[in-house]
């Protein structure tokens, strides 16, 4: 809408969400900067500023260029696609709950993974690129099962039967891994618990190019059905007034939900609660208009898991706490918190 058929209240709130989502922005870089000086061995900022512009010697260029920053890109790629993902779930949905670790499909993904790292004789044989497309098909078979058990035919789909159904489905699949653990060498075995507490393990550039087609055709594809989410919130009958074709309208954006899910998981680990808090914080900012919803709920996404993951590397360095507990700290007391006012 142009800003000359728009109200002063609405260019106001408009120039307040902008400022909002630059805000953000700059705490991304912020925060970039201070992961690139975190680890082990030290950089200083001139020495990592000198570096950036080739004039580090060796060892710095191998620990920021080769370590550190596909690193700390591939913690704001993840967390920007694990955030919409959530979004697109709660606004299809209709579910302040709705998250790909709590509804079971991020536990997809991860059995799809790890069943084709148990045939596997090392984990360094796997091709990376091909762990995003595995990490689909199984996130996306869950998906499926979940709106199969939880849709009944003259109800349709109810909030709280699709997270319990969810929950059920993620609580068989964790136990079907625990099983699959028995199989695994010890190699296998240690990069399997890396992976299921959350950690960004894919610490190089392959890893960030398998990730990253996913992100640049899904995020596009669901900014444009902005509009779309925003009719589906003013609920089906409306909906179908309107002229939208809920169901399979739903269909893709579940598809691309699942895909950005997966596609995150394979690199990431069970990272969870990221895609129920971004949203979330996302609307209390920005309103529920998912034109300024979903790019403030990608920012605070990525913010998240960087913010988890230098917290991780830093608090008892040299030893790592995976992003996913950081997260899981902060995630889990919030869930609560929501679970608790749905039922007032």
């Amino acid at each position: 809408m142009s800003n000359s058929f728009l109200t002063p209240t609405q260019q106001k709130s408009k120039k307040k969400n902008y400022l909002i989502m630059g805000a953000l922005t700059l705490l991304i870089v912020i925060t970039f900067i201070i992961s690139m000086n975190t680890g082990v061995i030290k950089l200083t900022p001139i020495e990592v500023l000198r570096t950036i512009f080739g004039q580090g010697d060796a060892q710095q260029q191998l620990i920021l260029f080769e370590f550190r920053l596909p690193r700390i890109v591939l913690a704001v790629l993840v967390g920007m696609g694990l955030a919409i993902s959530g979004a697109i779930l709660q606004g299809i949905s209709k579910n302040a709950l709705a998250d790909p670790g709590i509804l079971g499909i991020n536990a997809g993904a991860g059995l799809a993974v790890m069943l084709y790292i148990s045939f596997f004789p090392s984990t360094k044989a796997v091709p990376v690129y091909l762990l995003p497309v595995l990490a689909f098909v199984g996130s996306g078979i869950t998906a499926i099962l979940i709106y199969t058990l939880s849709y009944r035919r003259h109800e349709g789909i109810t909030p709280m039967r699709l997270i319990l159904t969810g929950i059920a489905v993620a609580a068989g699949i964790s136990s079907a891994m625990i099983v699959l653990t028995l199989r695994l060498s010890p190699e296998n075995y240690q990069f399997v618990a890396t992976w299921l507490a959350g950690s960004i393990w894919g610490s190089n550039w392959r890893f960030v190019v398998s990730l990253l087609p996913w992100l640049l055709i899904l995020l596009p594809f669901v900014y444009s059905k902005s509009r779309v989410l925003n009719v589906l919130n003013l609920g089906e009958i409306t909906a179908v007034g309107l002229g939208a074709s809920i169901e399979r309208e739903r269909r893709w954006l579940l598809a691309a939900s699942v895909g950005l899910a997966g596609a995150s998981v394979s690199v990431s680990g069970g990272i969870g609660f990221v895609g129920l808090i971004a949203p979330h914080l996302a609307r209390q900012l920005v309103g529920a208009k998912h034109q300024f919803l979903l790019p403030t709920t990608a920012l605070l996404g990525g913010l998240l898991v960087l913010m988890a993951d230098t917290i991780g590397r830093s608090i008892f360095e040299p030893s790592e706490i995976p992003a996913g507990i950081v997260v899981a700290i902060l995630g889990a007391p919030y869930f609560l918190y929501l679970l608790a006012r749905l039922k007032e």
